[in-house]
């Protein structure tokens, strides 16, 4: 039986690919900061692994990841845990700020090291990051959030490189804004959102997930037809009219 291991897995899209491989027979390891819903969804997945889990803890990953494997192999390394909040640069403190790097980023880079010896014992591992359209290019009022997702973005392109001598693919999937309970409970609602709409479920995040745990894909894997053509748009026009279209959603 394959195993995946996924953060953030007790809402939004990590909920969804927990169900997707859940129901397709794999081993599904659970976890999240939040207890309660993460306690209900493991009884709902009935046979799955799950620990509250808070991905800024170097500690408590490499526990989480041994723990979950039991000394056996990791197939899939799903990094979905993640924070989004917009608004205008200086009317986030700066520990708000500060947070959306340490969850993003440096969650991400905790668990790719924790879970590194158990993907070697694999025999077709994966480390699948959660990205977004947002490191094509910075978004305004989520300049954190975009910054973060750049350096994820990064991350993937030389891990790709460097783990894949190891046997080890590392990939991302970038989606635009999707129908997530971080997106809908969000205080501040930026302009680009509406303007370039909420046309993505979780769901189907969940099945590009699927994809490329299965199939071997591209280093990047945008999601959603608006995300596709503003990505061909950039690789077509020089980059300054990238930014005069991002300039024009993200009006007020």
């Amino acid at each position: 039986m394959k195993r995946i291991l996924i953060t953030g897995a007790a809402s939004g899209i990590g909920l969804a690919a927990a169900k997707r491989f859940h129901q397709q027979g794999w081993q599904v390891g659970l976890t999240d900061v939040n207890e309660t819903a993460l306690t209900k969804l493991a009884r709902e997945l009935e046979g799955s692994w799950h620990r509250r889990l808070d991905v800024t803890d170097m500690v408590a990953c490499e526990h989480a990841c041994r723990d979950f494997t039991n000394g056996n192999g990791l197939d899939v390394l799903f990094n979905c845990a993640g924070i989004l909040r917009m608004g205008q640069f200086e009317k986030l403190t700066a520990d708000q700020h500060k947070q959306i790097i340490d969850i993003n980023v440096t969650g991400l880079i905790n668990m790719s090291l924790a879970a590194h010896p158990w993907l070697l014992e694999s025999k077709a591992p994966a480390v699948i990051n959660m990205s977004s359209a947002s490191a094509l290019y910075g978004v305004p009022h989520l300049a954190s959030y975009s910054a973060s997702k750049f350096a994820v973005r990064s991350l993937t392109e030389a891990l790709n490189i460097e783990w894949g001598r190891q046997g080890i693919r590392v990939v991302d999937i970038m989606p635009p804004f999707v129908k997530t309970p971080m997106l809908d409970e969000a205080e501040f609602r930026a302009p680009v959102v509406d303007r370039m709409g909420v046309n993505l479920t979780a769901e189907d995040i969940a099945d590009k997930v699927w994809e490329a745990a299965n199939e071997k894909v591209p280093v990047h894997n945008p999601v959603g037809l608006t995300f596709k053509l503003l990505k061909l748009l950039d690789k077509a026009l020089p980059s300054a009219s990238t930014r005069l279209l991002m300039n024009f959603l993200s009006r007020d």
